[in-house]
């Protein structure tokens, strides 16, 4: 009875997520001008459904629902949680965005499994901003086109904001995170049931599917970053392999499961050789089965990643849509015109870094995309602080983001960390213009 109130609200999000990706716009050009904006928040929300959801929210979900399942809390308590080592929670914590390619939202989920398995504020915090701003092709394509400096100016300054603002947020609230360093030190620890390793390949495996399903391509059709993508999908295929041997040999999955899942996957990937999405989409709905028809970890673990998705997918398509509304997308306008924050970024004032920053922290910028917008602003008269200023707060904030981290941590404790991103990047915005402008 239970599972049956489930898959009807798994049927009412494939719903939603269906008419977000067929949504026929085209027909809707006609439209008078004061329905522009409407018109772009459809656009971005079917553009996100398409571009962001299946391939990397889902595959988010998935990894958030195994860190709750597979990784013991003693572990995360270990490394990150409010007892932990400082230099080794903020070390690992910081430079996590190396290794995700990941945007604003699609860290949520990441944030989210591991703040509720223990992580303390201050690392979970830090995790938070450097998975989507420490992020190498960003930086290399924000060198190359933005300029050395920038490029520079953006790898120090993300590193050091993850540490600082996961340490601010650390003080400020430290009276509840000496409570939850008393209440880790009495709780026993937890029995193993793998050895750490087989997590690790495990973990590797899924963070590899999502990393390389999702490589953009580079700016030029040449270069190691280009043969990276030119193969991304046998990447992608090689990950996904691995994967299906660990679940098969480690996480006791059945095993005609898997391989009925792997077959109808190859089948679908002969026929739609031009279209990946499609055979990614089958072996998502394959995983899916194979897991929640599970009765041992597999099925706790789409149990967890269920959950995940029932909290944060709703609230993010609600906040791309007002953020499309708002803002619109990167060359349309919505309700606030295009010329107004080009005006507003001029120059190296105060108001104008903390204007950009603002900006940026509700704006929503697909992975690598912020570059591009970036320059365009930069051609339109935007001051290299304020430029600075948007690329530190712009990726790792969005109104999407915002609400999710809301919904995970509270009011209080997402309105001082948002405060601190828009504060700490006007202020550097301000110095490197003055330095470099």
């Amino acid at each position: 009875m239970i599972w049956k109130n489930e898959w009807k609200k798994l049927a009412i999000l494939v719903v939603g997520f269906l008419a977000c990706f067929y949504l026929p716009l085209e027909y809707l050009r006609d439209w008078a001008r004061p329905w522009n904006a409407f018109q772009e928040a459809f656009y971005l929300v079917r553009w996100y459904a398409r571009e962001h959801v299946l391939l990397c929210l889902i595959p988010a979900f998935f990894i958030a629902g195994a860190i709750a399942v597979f990784v013991s809390q003693s572990s995360i308590m270990k490394y990150l949680g409010a007892r932990a080592n400082k230099i080794l929670a903020y070390g690992v914590a910081s430079v996590s965005g190396t290794i995700l390619a990941v945007c604003s939202c699609t860290v949520l989920p990441l944030f989210a499994g591991i703040y509720r398995m223990g992580a303390g504020l201050g690392p979970a915090c830090a995790f938070l901003y450097s998975g989507p701003a420490i992020n190498v092709l960003a930086i290399v394509l924000t060198a190359r086109v933005l300029g050395l400096e920038m490029g520079v100016a953006r790898a120090v300054g993300s590193i050091v904001f993850s540490v600082v603002i996961g340490l601010a947020m650390h003080f400020i609230f430290r009276r509840e995170e000496m409570e939850k360093a008393a209440a880790q030190a009495e709780m026993p620890a937890p029995e193993v049931s793998r050895p750490l390793w087989q997590n690790a390949v495990f973990f590797a495996a899924l963070t590899g599917v999502l990393v390389f399903a999702n490589w953009g391509r580079p700016g030029e059709s040449a270069g190691i970053w280009y043969m990276v993508y030119s193969a991304k999908w046998i990447i992608t295929s090689f990950f996904a392999t691995s994967l299906g041997i660990v679940l098969i040999f480690w996480i006791r999955l059945s095993w005609t499961k898997v391989v009925l899942t792997a077959l109808a996957t190859s089948l679908f990937a002969l026929f739609f050789r031009h279209e990946p999405i499609v055979p990614f989409a089958v072996a998502v709905v394959g995983l899916s089965w194979a897991a929640s028809t599970d009765k041992g970890e597999s099925g706790e673990w789409f149990s967890s990643t269920w959950g995940f998705s029932l909290q944060i997918m709703p609230l993010l398509l609600a906040g791309v849509l007002v953020a499309g509304l708002l803002l619109g997308r990167p060359g349309h306008e919505g309700l606030i015109p295009s010329e107004w924050i080009a005006g507003a970024v001029g120059g190296n004032s105060l108001f104008a870094n903390f204007f950009a920053s603002l900006a940026g922290a509700f704006m929503y910028f697909a992975t690598l995309t912020e570059v591009p917008i970036l320059q365009g602003l930069i051609g339109s008269g935007m001051g290299k602080g304020p430029a600075l200023a948007l690329l530190l707060a712009g990726p790792a904030l969005s109104l999407p983001n915002m609400l999710v981290i809301r919904s995970v941590m509270g009011t209080k404790k997402t309105v001082v960390f948002v405060a601190l991103v828009v504060v700490m990047s006007t202020i550097t915005g301000i110095i490197y213009g003055i330095l470099f402008g």
